[in-house]
């Protein structure tokens, strides 16, 4: 299977799952679907980022090369909202290792502030400055801040997350 060709070819879960289950058969096909990710075909790059999402949650082992780059979309804001949805949700489910926890934090913050981030991305962000305030305590006050002071303004699905990790702090 050539992923390129076939991440054009298609837009739907089964076949962004069997993309990814294609992929993570080997080193050299996960890094054919990176690329994909990567590229700066608008297209391309978000089609990709669903089948990087699931093949990050049936082998996890393959992504961990690969956060850098993850961590690298969280900040390009040329890209389309799903590349970075998919990033941080699959970081959500990772162990980020130390050396981008700061870039991280600092990406996730960002999205929960802004008025204008999907909630999806939201989301997922709330999830990954949850994990974080395990190795960084003194973030669990902002945190808890910004999901109250935006309470009133945010739709259900921000509610519900929101509900979960204010519990949980």
């Amino acid at each position: 299977m050539n992923i390129r060709e076939a991440i054009l070819a298609e837009h739907s879960r089964e076949h962004a799952l069997r993309i990814a289950t294609y992929a993570i058969q080997n080193k050299k096909k996960f890094k054919e679907l990176m690329h994909c990710y990567m590229d700066p075909d608008y297209r391309l790059s978000q089609r990709a980022a669903w089948s990087v999402s699931w093949a990050a949650r049936k082998n996890p082992a393959m992504i961990q090369p690969y956060i850098g780059e993850l961590v690298k979309r969280l900040q390009d804001d040329t890209v389309h909202p799903a590349v970075i949805r998919n990033a941080v949700r699959v970081l959500e489910e990772l162990d980020i290792p130390e050396e981008y926890h700061g870039e991280v934090m600092n990406s996730c913050f960002q999205f929960l502030e802004s008025p204008t981030t999907p909630a999806a991305i939201k989301a997922f962000s709330m999830t990954v400055l949850y994990h974080l305030s395990k190795y960084y305590p003194e973030i669990k006050q902002e945190l808890k801040l910004i999901i109250e002071e935006n309470w009133e303004h945010e739709i259900p699905a921000f509610k519900s997350r929101g509900r979960k990790i204010l519990k949980t702090l």
